[in-house]
């Protein structure tokens, strides 16, 4: 599996470009914004866009979703049904930054345990609320690669003061459901660089 990671808005949120290498098929991870770029790169790239898989409905995670399912004429894939009514508030958030995301509903919701398949690849899906009630995670366990959207961070954890977020939850999220997974997992998270479950676990002052 091939990864690349496409920053998009103006708070470079990590859109995650996943491919099959067997297949050709490929999904997005969070198509928060600038369509247009992501349009770009995948036809550059020469893959097949299959899917598009939310973490949680914050707009700069999702924004671009609705135009690109569209697009494309492929689904839209998460989070968990908690994160709906961020979803559709995505305009409202999108125009306090000067941006035009659109308002989504999926067409596939998931839950803990669901698995998302695009080619001969397959990833677990995590519920792991606490920044938002309906975020969920994605693992590539083959490739020991996680997709973690804003529940964990280089040196940081995700905000809990957003509507519905819950700080204890989202620690337990990240004790329970990802730190168990193992120390050797890479994670993109949904800002910044990538790190390692083990680095966090053994170092992060939010969660020691």
């Amino acid at each position: 599996m091939k990864l690349e990671i496409i920053p998009v808005t103006p708070l470079q949120q990590n859109c995650s470009l996943l491919t099959c290498e067997v297949t050709n098929e490929a999904v997005l991870v969070d198509p928060g914004g600038d369509a247009e770029i992501l349009k770009s790169r995948v036809a550059e790239l020469q893959v097949k866009p299959v899917k598009l898989l939310l973490t949680h409905g914050h707009f700069d995670h999702a924004g671009a979703a609705a135009e690109l399912a569209e697009f494309w004429g492929i689904p839209v894939i998460g989070p968990h049904q908690e994160d709906e009514f961020l979803l559709e508030s995505i305009p409202e958030w999108s125009a306090q930054y000067q941006l035009d995301g659109r308002s989504v509903t999926p067409d596939q919701l998931l839950n803990q345990g669901d698995v998302v398949q695009f080619g001969e690849q397959s990833l677990d899906v995590h519920h792991c609320p606490g920044h938002t009630p309906g975020h969920v995670v994605f693992v590539h366990t083959e490739a020991r690669l996680a997709f973690v959207g804003d529940v964990l961070f280089q040196g940081s954890i995700g905000r809990s003061d957003f509507p519905r977020g819950d700080h204890q939850q989202l620690l337990d999220s990240i004790n329970n459901k990802l730190f168990p997974l193992g120390d050797d997992i890479e994670f993109v998270p949904g800002h910044g660089p990538i790190s390692t479950f083990g680095v966090e676990r053994r170092s992060n002052p939010f969660i020691n």
